[in-house]
């Protein structure tokens, strides 16, 4: 007599499942969480790296946090400045190292 096939397969599924969410879904959620905690906490002098790889220091935060301004640079004794969305920075740069979420 044969074991029924929905408990055989359901017997192997439920491992897949279980890998999947371990190896995939729930660093990613981790990472996740570490990186918006790092936006959440930034602050005025911060220097920061963006998505599309400008680095530069942060002069002031808007205040619904969206909006980020920062200064690239110098030119004729002038800041460059830059507005740059908030969910477009990458990592934190702590000492000449790059620091993402922490």
């Amino acid at each position: 007599m044969e074991g029924n096939p929905l408990f055989s397969m359901l017997f192997m599924l439920v491992p897949m499942v279980a890998i999947v969410y371990f190896l995939m879904i729930r660093p990613e959620n981790k990472r996740r969480k570490k990186h918006q905690n790092m936006l959440q906490n930034l602050t005025k002098g911060d220097e920061i790296v963006t998505n599309g790889g400008l680095h530069g220091k942060i002069l002031g935060i808007s205040n619904d946090k969206k909006v980020v301004v920062i200064s690239v640079g110098e030119m004729n004794s002038q800041d460059i400045k830059v507005n740059i969305s908030h969910s477009a920075i990458a990592f934190v740069k702590k000492g000449g190292e790059l620091i993402e979420g922490e």
